[in-house]
């Protein structure tokens, strides 16, 4: 039985080892090491993170995304949590309104960015809705203050439906019967939700707040598309410098660096999640 089992798994075993394994191997190799002109390589130990944590781009790259992280991240899950809350009740239009939040995962984060870019235009719809209630045209993607909030916006619209649909998943297996005799000891919403909601919630919770995190720490393809890491490296976030450092400057060892600082970002977030379930499971 156990060859057979094994026969089973091994496609999803060598899908790892090729696909995710291998790649991770060859990164940290690559880190530790370093290419001169002529093809050759020698082997510098630390010596591309200690430049790197040297290197101011690279400073200001690390501080935009753990800000990036610290702002989306809780503002996402509680807008999913929230709006999950709000579609589980049982109201007029609420499943209309529902599938309009969830429509936006069905477009590709690339063409999001572009239907945004134009959105942000000066002559954009965001603009034009600020005129009607008498606020002066807004810069968004061109100013160094509002462009990571522009970003924050954008994948907040792509991104909470998705979320949401866990944890409506997750509401949808709490028993009535709990709400209705908090009810009949006249406990308010508010006490439900805190006393109830959340505690039974907090399985799905810790999933997609910790998937939410490895997720906005991966963000590409808007920042390509819609700044490019500026103004002023405003938007530089990692993905975008490792990006820029590899495919712009040809420094692949340093770029291999970075992929392993956000390998190692990774590990630390998987490893509160098991944190998470574990303090659940023993409660």
């Amino acid at each position: 039985m156990a060859g057979v089992a094994l026969l089973f798994l091994l496609p999803a075993l060598v899908a790892l080892l090729l696909l995710r394994l291998a790649p991770a191997g060859v990164a940290l190799v690559d880190s530790l090491s370093r290419t001169t002109l002529l093809g050759g390589t020698s082997f510098v130990g630390l010596g591309n993170y200690l430049e790197l944590f040297a290197n101011a781009d690279f400073q200001n790259s690390l501080a935009v995304t753990l800000l990036f992280a610290v702002i989306i991240n809780p503002l996402q899950i509680a807008a999913a949590f929230l709006l999950a809350i709000l579609f589980t009740r049982r109201a007029a239009g609420s499943k209309f309104w529902r599938s309009m939040v969830i429509l936006p995962i069905a477009v590709p984060p690339a063409v999001s960015a572009v239907v945004w870019s134009v959105i942000y235009r000066p002559d954009g719809l965001a603009n034009g809705f600020l005129a009607v209630v008498g606020i002066p045209p807004q810069p968004f993607l061109t100013s160094p203050y509002q462009a990571l909030l522009s970003i924050m916006i954008l994948l907040s619209w792509i991104g909470v439906g998705y979320w949401m649909m866990f944890l409506i998943a997750g509401l949808n297996d709490i028993p009535a019967s709990y709400y209705e005799a908090a009810s009949l000891d006249g406990a308010s919403w508010w006490r439900q939700t805190w006393s109830i909601t959340l505690p039974l919630l907090r399985r799905p919770l810790a999933f997609v707040l910790v998937a939410d995190t490895v997720s906005n720490f991966l963000v590409f393809a808007p920042v390509q598309i819609l700044t490019k890491g500026g103004p002023n490296g405003s938007t530089n976030l990692l993905m975008h410098d490792l990006y820029t450092r590899a495919y712009t400057f040809g420094d692949i060892n340093k770029a291999q660096a970075e992929v392993v600082i956000l390998v190692l970002i990774t590990v630390v977030i998987v490893a509160a999640q098991f944190r998470l379930l574990k303090t659940e499971d023993q409660s």
